[in-house]
């Protein structure tokens, strides 16, 4: 066996492969061996690349066998780029970004949101304590939240003293924090019994209420449940109620699921809310202790009575999930 046909055997087998991973999405099967597809298209597109490199540096170019697996690695980066492209710079912003001098005075009042996933096995509650402190958002949502857990955050509750706390030990825990007092709330196992969401009416100063609902449902995955049907379900009823208000609307949370996946797209869809991550980047806040395993886990979802202040991507504090920071202005009614 020559080099040249062994090169082709193995560029060839990662293509088809890599083809194969491509085209799983298609399914309308929900179990977790064909939706875990969904998330890496990042990952895909640069395997797809470094596939194409592989055939300029060791296929030979007159061959019909060379041009047939260009195609493909071409058909499947350009396939992946369509998925992601609306979360690059170069796509349309669908949220307007605020700007002091032009919208002061369209502006009632502003909000920093914090979602964090703590990881519940982690126990570094100090430097996310000193972020919060640093960071002072408004509104924090945090999820895989313990009883160990809530206990380390009490000293943050002099600044924010409205609190809503459903500790638990199943890695669903949430603890909702803020500045202004929460009313009407309620936790709800939506779906799944001890998957708790929290949905409250947030009063703002200047006598708003902004309805926000915490999510975490629970992923497909061989650990978790095998499909994604309940966190589909999940999605989509929170989707339903964010479409009744007629008022402002925050959704966030853990969603797992990727921001560029049919259900999140359905999710936006029947929701009428709007990503402020279009057009602006990424913001991949999961894998935080693997970088070339990293994709968009954590959203913020708004309705249109928002404009976007800023949006960070704080650091790591010993969690597999990096903390989002957003702003939002609330328009004046």
């Amino acid at each position: 066996m020559d080099n040249s046909f062994l090169a082709l055997s193995i560029i060839a087998s990662f293509t088809g492969l890599l083809a194969l991973v491509s085209l799983l999405p298609l399914s309308a099967r929900t179990h977790w061996l064909i939706r875990l597809w969904d998330f890496p298209r990042l990952q895909l597109t640069s395997a797809a690349l470094l596939l194409l490199l592989a055939c300029a540096q060791w296929l030979p170019a007159q061959h019909w066998s060379t041009w047939l697996i260009v195609t493909v690695l071409l058909a499947c980066c350009a396939w992946h780029l369509w998925w992601v492209f609306p979360y690059t710079p170069l796509a349309s912003r669908y949220v307007r970004r605020y700007k002091r001098k032009r919208d002061e005075d369209t502006i009632a009042e502003h909000l920093r949101i914090l979602t964090v996933n703590v990881l519940e096995p982690n126990r570094n509650a100090v430097d996310l304590v000193r972020m919060i402190n640093r960071e002072r958002p408004d509104i924090i949502v945090a999820v895989e939240t313990d009883d160990w857990w809530e206990e380390q955050l009490t000293d943050i509750e002099d600044d924010l003293p409205h609190v809503v706390r459903v500790p638990q030990n199943n890695l669903y825990g949430m603890m909702l924090y803020s500045v202004w007092p929460l009313e009407n709330y309620s936790v709800e196992t939506i779906v799944e019994d001890n998957v708790p969401s929290i949905h409250v009416d947030i009063q703002m100063p200047g006598g708003r209420v902004i309805k926000l609902h915490c999510v975490h449902p629970a992923p497909p995955s061989p650990t978790e449940n095998k499909k994604s049907k309940p966190r589909d379900r999940e999605l989509l009823i929170v989707a339903k109620r964010a479409a009744k208000e007629s008022g402002p609307v925050v959704v966030t949370g853990d969603l797992n699921d990727v921001a560029w996946s049919p259900t999140t797209r359905e999710f936006l869809r029947v929701s009428q809310l709007l990503d402020p991550r279009m057009g602006r980047g990424f913001f991949n806040t999961f894998h935080a202790k693997l970088p070339f395993l990293r994709w968009p886990l954590d959203h913020l979802f708004h309705s249109e009575h928002f404009m976007l202040v800023k949006m960070r991507r704080l650091p790591k504090f010993g969690s597999d999930h990096f903390p989002l920071l957003i702003e939002l202005a609330l328009k004046k009614e």
